[in-house]
């Protein structure tokens, strides 16, 4: 039996703020099909390109930035989700700082933009099912391993790392138990520096030691923040 498939990748890239929260980057589709809709970066992988190769070529075509961290999220195939022909999409999804990009709508797409998660307009294709299962993915994520650190400027109080992790999961955590554990682990330095943010007490630094959170994770430690 003749097959007559065709493979595509998508990108969730998720962007982090203290003041915005959450957000997903879209573009605005210039082309038939769903044209002036909104959807996620992506398209069509090359003949001569892996799968890795060709998302983050559309996200520099589409977006113009260069996501240096996707992880591959899922496979989406219903033969019904695009209305030219059969594709399957391999979808990847990541973390960044929107911040640290300067956002180019390019080739097929007439506009990009960053979006809340919880304001996402009408989505082309099935990209609402594809972000949907990125969020989920991603709050499972956070809870075993300490997913956003990069998230965070190097050296920061206790209180961004977590706020940041009450705004990843949508709920509040308990906070002497989260220090706690995050302390027992190893991967936080505390500095004998202090930061001002408000009228309260001046708040003590950290830096991320990411070395001895990578030797924890090669030797298959779980991070079980919240049991």
């Amino acid at each position: 039996m003749r097959q007559d498939i065709r493979v595509a990748v998508d990108a969730v890239v998720f962007g982090y703020d203290q003041e915005q929260g959450i957000s997903v980057l879209l573009i605005k589709r210039k082309i038939e099909p769903f044209k002036k809709m909104w959807a996620l970066p992506g398209g069509l992988v090359l003949n001569e390109e892996s799968l890795d190769s060709a998302v983050h070529r559309e996200l520099q075509e589409e977006a113009g930035i260069d996501v240096k961290f996707l992880e591959q999220l899922y496979s989406f195939g219903n033969p019904g989700r695009d209305p030219r022909n059969r594709v399957i999409s391999i979808s990847y999804f990541g973390l960044v700082r929107p911040r640290d990009f300067e956002l180019v709508a390019r080739t097929d797409a007439e506009d990009v933009a960053w979006f809340n998660i919880s304001k996402l307009p009408p989505l082309a294709f099935d990209h609402k099912k594809i972000v949907e299962t990125a969020i989920s993915r991603l709050r499972g994520k956070i809870t075993y391993e300490p997913v956003g650190f990069e998230l965070l400027d190097k050296e920061f109080p206790f209180s961004d790392l977590e706020n940041l992790y009450q705004t990843l999961l949508d709920q509040p955590i308990d906070r002497r138990n989260f220090k706690k554990k995050i302390s027992s682990l190893g991967i936080l330095e505390e500095l004998d520096r202090t930061v001002q943010r408000g009228a309260g007490r001046p708040a003590r630094l950290f830096r991320f030691n990411r070395k001895k959170y990578f030797e924890l994770k090669d030797r298959g430690y779980n991070f079980d923040f919240f049991s």
